[in-house]
């Protein structure tokens, strides 16, 4: 298989996007183990085109990927273009499509009139169905530290992505002498591992519920605290953990949500009030006037925000997997979890 594998790392349609699946150092591994990789230029993406030429990729213009040639395997991150309606290729990215999630079907049919292949990344697991290359941790830390500053009235807009100093220096002088009540769930995930480093670095030790916490959950405890991070993995409709009706309960604390495992449009959204996301121009969105008021952050792409340090990590646990694209065992159970999707989706 590696002697057939081409790699084609597209550009992110995306404007707020400037992560990458594959940073310049790990393009440079697989070359030396003699897999071509295209990369094609990205006006926003955080590693310069010339750093990858550095290492020996091939330079394409920006969606050049839907004329390359069949035996090319498209990576990215985020969305694919409207355009081409029939998906030819092997695809790498976060499709997003499984959960009933609002335009997977499309998604899906696109690759059912091309005959093409998605790899979601999603769904590259272990054998105990824990993923292999993952961006939750960032993802928490974005999260958790996006709540902090709006809880203390220090989350200005448009959002601008970060090296990790720079936002730890203004998480460090967000502290306060009695520091909110801070709840994490899902908290012993990846994600929920990242927000709590992010709440750590402003000063914050949060309450922290797991399995045993959120099998039944005590929404009065929940409301007594000021801020909620969801940081939680679901698979498959459970009951939520709030509901519109919890939100106007005349005892709530809670004025910010930050839903980072935004499920806005899946059964699964253990948030069934949040229906939509927020953006980095705006970021929060008003749930209820109160008292007191109640702003949810609820962004797809938190990461992003972090873009230099997510992509390294991220990059690092999926290059390995890269060298065996489409024959290793996990690449079968994405694979195989497609084609069952596919059926589904009819």
């Amino acid at each position: 298989m590696t002697e057939a594998l081409r790699l084609w790392i597209r550009h992110e349609v995306r404007a707020t996007e400037r992560r990458a699946p594959l940073v310049p150092a790990d393009a440079r591994l697989l070359i030396e183990r003699g897999i071509p990789v295209t990369v094609e230029d990205s006006p926003q993406r955080v590693f310069p085109i010339a750093d990858y030429a550095a290492v020996g990729c091939r330079i394409a213009e920006p969606g050049s990927w839907v004329d390359a040639p069949d035996e090319e395997c498209i990576v990215g991150l985020k969305e694919l273009p409207d355009a081409p309606a029939a998906l030819r290729h092997r695809h790498v990215f976060f499709g997003h499509a499984y959960k009933g999630q609002r335009g997977g079907r499309q998604l899906l049919r696109r690759f059912t009139a091309g005959g093409g292949t998605l790899f979601d990344l999603e769904y590259l697991v272990d054998g105990r169905g824990h993923r292999l290359a993952a961006f939750g941790y960032w993802a928490g830390y974005a999260g958790g530290a996006l709540a902090v500053l709006h809880h203390q009235g220090r989350l200005s807009s448009p959002l601008q992505p970060a090296a990790k100093e720079a936002l730890d220096a203004v998480l460090a002088r967000s502290r306060r002498v009695v520091a909110p009540r801070a709840l994490i769930v899902g908290a012993f995930g990846r994600c929920g591992r990242g927000a709590q480093a992010a709440l750590a670095t402003a000063g914050i030790t949060p309450t922290c519920w797991g399995l045993e916490e959120t099998e039944t959950v005590d929404r009065a405890a929940l409301l007594a605290h000021d801020i909620l991070i969801n940081a939680v993995l679901v698979t498959e409709p459970a009951p939520p953990f709030l509901t519109s009706a919890d939100l106007q309960d005349p005892d709530r604390q809670l004025i910010v949500i930050s839903d980072v495992t935004c499920d806005v449009t899946s059964p699964c959204n253990m948030l069934p009030f949040n229906n939509r996301t927020t953006s980095w121009s705006a970021p929060t969105r008003r749930l209820c006037d109160g008292p007191p008021p109640l702003d949810i952050i609820a962004i797809d792409n938190l990461p992003a925000l972090l873009p230099r340090e997510a992509s390294i990590a991220f990059s690092a646990d999926l290059r390995p997997h890269l060298a065996s694209l489409g024959s290793s065992e996990p690449w079968q159970r994405c694979r195989r979890t497609f084609h069952r999707e596919l059926a589904r989706a009819g």
